[in-house]
């Protein structure tokens, strides 16, 4: 038994007919083909499969597409869709990523994180990434990457007004 899903995906209305049972990342990658939002682990820890539900960064693959029903879903697909983003030019810039895999989900939770506080002290950003795994990098070069993004994006609010309008088509 399918039921339709009625969800606002990178600002477009989406209708998208999935079992009760279809998890979200499922739904977004086989469905939409939103292959940015990563599989990683299916139980929540890892953070490959991060999206931003109505503006705040969720697990995917943890959640029932049913239950997005009507919500405001950003993938990494709409971050920076017209250029780099601050924060993928300072991962891009400072070596925040190597193969690649955790690099949506990371971006996505410091886009929420920046979107509740523009200006994170480290240990902010590191227990803002406690959900995210990386088996790469040792982290030091995302934290860094998130902390040069939060410093240039309170410096040019043209920045600072772009994240808020990505994040506002959406949610509007």
């Amino acid at each position: 038994m399918v039921a339709p899903i009625r969800l606002t995906v990178n600002g477009e209305p989406r209708e998208v007919q999935a079992e009760p049972r279809a998890l979200l990342v499922h739904v977004l990658r086989d469905q939409l083909a939103l292959t940015g939002t990563h599989i990683g682990c299916d139980t929540s820890q890892c953070g490959a499969c991060t999206v931003l539900l109505d503006g705040r960064a969720v697990k995917s693959c943890s959640m029932l597409a049913v239950q997005a029903e009507g919500a405001e879903i950003t993938t990494i697909e709409r971050i920076g869709a017209n250029g780099l983003h601050p924060l993928q030019q300072a991962f891009w810039d400072k070596h925040g990523l190597q193969c690649g895999f955790c690099t949506p989900g990371m971006i996505l939770t410091a886009f929420d994180l920046l979107q509740q506080n523009p200006d994170p002290t480290e240990a902010e950003v590191r227990h803002a990434l406690q959900g995210n795994l990386c088996r790469c990098t040792g982290y030091q070069n995302i934290v860094d990457a998130i902390c040069v993004a939060a410093t240039v994006m309170r410096q040019q609010p043209s920045n600072a007004q772009l994240m808020r309008e990505q994040t506002s088509e959406v949610t509007a």
